[in-house]
């Protein structure tokens, strides 16, 4: 794969990092969806060590990275390989190994807190873990350095180049053009705000039998792919064969689970379109956090929420679910597309959705910067909330406690979702306007789709910047219109 003997054996060295990572993750999956509550320490300070593990085996390669990145002629992989390790190496040698570790250990318990907390609705429960979450994240900023706001720290850790003036410059363009654009077409009134099928129970065996049915239309190779059941719905790749995805069963309201499931497959179908030849590198996954959302909003969304695809898994849902029986498609497709002020981001319609990140964008970045203290997050929430929707969260369930990102660690995310949003809408401008999405739904064949998506995204795994990538696949980067364009079609046009 390479020819340069210094990344030779930069890849020969890399194969125990790439081994820990890859045990990290099963770990990570199975604190998720099987192992008990009381496993929740033991498992910290496992995750702890491997962690430090990883850490230290990565900094090992710090001489060779040195050595490769003075080499000439590298090839665009090569680059690839020395730039991800170069960040790597950024991280671990600014943040010490001790702080690593209590990351691990004080996130792994938080996790299980959190769980607590939401079913409680009980934000003092989770309180004093986030306080130390925060105060670690500071640390990380503080140690990694930044210019102008100690978030940009945190947000490049998630989107390699990304500052709080990129995401600011996205946010000021899409959220007022998406206020004008949610009372328009609740002036319409064409998409519905509420749908009777939101109160139709359905019994969890019948709709597992739709999730499997939909993931085979979707092409999974359930050789590498699995399925499984957690709180919060997640993807882990943990090698370029065996990728994983959770979804959830809440007992109605179907389209919260199946949307769950072809999101989650969305992640997997970018994990899994990487060229194997990228397997154990360190550009072997994805570009970044934003990219990766682009897939998983393309597919639950812009192939999912589309006339075409209604049509195309109708026999599935009707075989397993009776009560659709007074309903036709256009029907379906109407209620798989409501539009509504909702209190839940996992279950906001595509106009309301980068309100609920632009949200926590906001929250994050007070908190981080000391101009919020972590028990005034809940109120800060609540009030932001009020600003954005004009509605008040009635418990900390519905507001503060709803997403499982914070107690992981996972301060400066949020803003990927919307970068996703942006970037999913990029392709569907790349594909004629959608022409593409259409033409291969009616015909039935989301393999061309994937094709197409491998070919000009995922086969590059992160040889590239997420900003490299989109000039690539489309001559420009984090284009807001591209979005904008594609919600007035859909729901104006």
């Amino acid at each position: 794969m390479t020819k340069n003997p210094v990344v030779k054996d930069i890849l020969k060295r890399y194969a125990q990092v790439w081994a820990l990572r890859h045990s990290m993750a099963v770990l990570g999956w199975d604190t998720e969806t099987h192992m008990p509550e009381g496993g929740a320490r033991p498992r910290g300070i496992a995750s702890g060590q491997l962690a430090v593990m990883s850490q230290q085996a990565t900094i090992e390669m710090e001489g060779l990275v040195k050595k490769a990145e003075r080499s000439k002629g590298l090839d665009d992989m090569e680059e690839g390989v020395v730039r991800e390790l170069r960040r790597s190496l950024d991280y671990y040698l600014k943040v010490p190994p001790e702080l690593v570790d209590e990351i691990q250990r004080v996130t792994t318990e938080a996790t299980v807190v959190w769980r607590k907390a939401r079913k409680k609705s009980d934000f003092k429960l989770f309180e004093p873990h986030l306080e130390k979450i925060v105060g670690l994240q500071r640390k990380v900023a503080d140690k990694l350095g930044y210019e102008k706001h100690p978030y940009n720290a945190l947000l490049d850790l998630y989107e390699e180049g990304f500052t709080v003036a990129d995401a600011d410059r996205v946010y000021s363009r899409l959220i007022p053009e998406s206020k004008r654009l949610l009372a328009r077409v609740t002036q319409a009134g064409v998409f519905p705000s509420k749908h009777p099928l939101e109160s139709a129970s359905y019994e969890t065996e019948a709709m597992v039998k739709v999730n499997e049915e939909v993931i085979r239309v979707l092409d999974m190779p359930m050789d590498r792919f699995r399925m499984d059941v957690s709180t919060h719905p997640f993807t882990t790749q943990i090698a370029s064969d065996d990728v994983r995805i959770t979804t959830r069963y809440e007992g109605k309201d179907f389209k919260s689970s199946l949307y769950s499931t072809i999101h989650e497959s969305g992640h997997a179908i970018y994990g899994l379109g990487i060229d194997q030849k990228l397997s154990y590198t360190p550009v072997g996954d994805g570009a970044s956090f934003g990219i990766h959302e682009s897939q998983s909003r393309f597919w639950e969304n812009i192939v999912g929420r589309s006339r075409e695809f209604v049509k195309l898994i109708d026999p599935i849902l009707r075989k397993n679910l009776p009560f659709l029986g007074g309903y036709d498609d256009e029907q379906l497709y109407l209620y798989f597309n409501t539009v509504r002020k909702n209190f839940i981001r996992v279950e906001a319609d595509e106009l309301t959705y980068n309100f609920h990140t632009a949200l926590r964008y906001d929250v994050e970045k007070k908190v981080i910067a000391g101009d919020v203290k972590v028990a005034e997050v809940p109120s800060l929430w609540d009030d932001t909330f009020e600003d954005y929707f004009g509605l008040r969260p009635k418990n900390d369930a519905e507001g503060v406690l709803q997403d499982i990102h914070w107690s992981g660690g996972s301060i400066g995310y949020f803003a990927t979702y919307t970068l996703g949003n942006v970037v999913a809408a990029m392709i569907w401008h790349k594909m004629k306007d959608g022409a593409l999405v259409r033409e291969s739904l009616l015909e039935g064949d989301v393999v061309g789709l994937k094709e197409w998506l491998k070919t000009n995204i995922h086969r590059y795994g992160a040889i590239y910047t997420p900003k490299e990538l989109q000039e690539r696949a489309f001559g420009e980067a984090y284009n807001p219109e591209r979005l904008l364009a594609y919600l007035n079609r859909k729901f104006l046009a």
